[in-house]
């Protein structure tokens, strides 16, 4: 049995064995009793995690085709694959789970966001992303990268870019290279006078990002806190801790 790519899907997939065998061992350095992957595909990653022992495997694919090559494939398989679009699902497992995958390109920042809604049962996530947003995800303060995402996922979880991976890993190849990030859900998030004001400020900051703070937030403060000297900063300068320090001061 055979399966086709679908361009629409985003789909691009991962051929090198050598890549799979480093995310398992990346897997590895956690302990977990439920894995989830995000998008199977051709199942190359799918042949490396089946072999895990002791944990519930579940897997979301939303290509019918796929789950049927899948379950071919792999008959331990069936009962395990969620035929659905990963950003409409509600968490596969009531306990905690890790997550893995190679993210389709097309909605790789949207999956990072998912993370972050499903943090309270998400420990680790390690995944491949086209490696623009895996670096905007993992970069520090003071990056031209650094944005709205780096922020909000580093609030809750610490981020590292663990390893480029070639076009040619892929078939077909895409035009860009990938990268492998490890999230690890933070113990120590900073305080905050509340989620919502942390994500009000962080996306008014970086809306207007060649602007000093002073003159993107504006709105947010009153004049007098305006004054500090804080906010004569642009807001790639801010760092995680600032921003949420910063949300006590806001109207």
């Amino acid at each position: 049995m055979d399966y086709r790519l679908k361009k629409s899907l985003g789909q691009h997939f991962l051929k090198d064995e050598e890549i799979c065998r480093r995310i398992v061992t990346a897997l590895g350095k956690h302990s977990f009793n439920n894995l989830l992957e995000v998008g199977p595909g051709g199942g190359a990653l799918t042949k490396f995690l089946l072999p895990l022992t002791n944990i519930e495997f579940k897997a979301v694919e939303l290509d019918s085709e796929k789950v049927e090559y899948l379950e071919t494939i792999y008959p331990q398989l069936k009962g395990k694959i969620i035929e659905a679009d990963f950003l409409e699902i509600d968490p596969p497992f009531v306990e905690p789970f890790t997550l893995v995958g190679n993210f389709p390109y097309n909605i790789s920042t949207q999956i990072l966001f998912k993370v972050l809604e499903w943090r309270e049962q998400v420990p680790v996530a390690i995944g491949m992303f086209q490696k623009e947003v895996a670096e905007r995800a993992a970069s520090k303060e003071g990056s031209k990268v650094y944005g709205v995402l780096s922020v909000l996922i580093q609030a809750f979880y610490n981020v590292e870019y663990l390893f480029d991976v070639p076009p040619e890993s892929f078939n077909p190849p895409p035009k860009v290279m990938s990268g492998v990030i490890r999230l690890v859900r933070r113990e120590d998030v900073p305080d905050m006078k509340s989620e919502r004001a942390f994500f009000n400020l962080v996306k008014t900051a970086f809306n207007q990002r060649r602007k000093t703070l002073r003159n993107a937030v504006r709105g947010l403060f009153e004049a007098t806190e305006l004054e500090n000297e804080l906010f004569n900063k642009r807001a790639e300068a801010l760092s995680v801790a600032d921003f949420a320090a910063l949300t006590f001061k806001m109207r």
